[in-house]
């Protein structure tokens, strides 16, 4: 059973509340992490806490267990000289390079006469999300 230590590897398929599959694993490469290290989205986590080797569930986490909330703060609203002529236009996703270095994805989210209104919040915020997921491999804890 998975615990505190475990190394996991599990399968999943993720959908909205509509049932509009948003990404799946199933039959590629199994998402691996060690339970309790923060590796994977905290209620996800807790979700497959005790699940064994075969065993499939539905874990449903509600934005703020997920991706949070849509944040009014995270839309900027920038000339239209400082996006391409081919981000113009309403869900076009950009990106660019953070403060750390890490990739941030961007998308637009409206386009007025002189201006474009960027969305920084993480795609799936807002979203109740549904994780189906099937639990591939554990490895227990290390011995220390």
């Amino acid at each position: 059973m998975i615990k505190d230590g475990s190394r996991v590897s599990f399968e999943y398929t993720v959908s909205d509340e509509t049932g509009n599959v948003i990404d799946s694993n199933k039959g590629e490469q199994p998402v691996t992490y060690t339970q309790g290290q923060q590796q994977i989205i905290s209620s996800l986590e807790q979700g497959l806490s005790g699940m064994a080797v075969d065993e499939e569930k539905s874990i449903r986490l509600k934005p703020e267990e997920a991706y949070g909330p849509i944040n009014p703060e995270g839309f900027k609203e920038v000339p239209k000289s400082d996006v391409p002529a081919a981000g113009q236009k309403v869900g076009a996703v950009l990106s660019a390079r953070g403060t750390t270095g890490e990739d941030v994805v961007i998308r637009v989210s409206e386009v007025k006469d002189d201006t474009v209104v960027l969305d920084f919040n993480h795609p799936l915020a807002g979203k109740t999300l549904k994780f189906d997921v099937k639990v591939v491999d554990i490895q227990p804890p290390a011995e220390s």
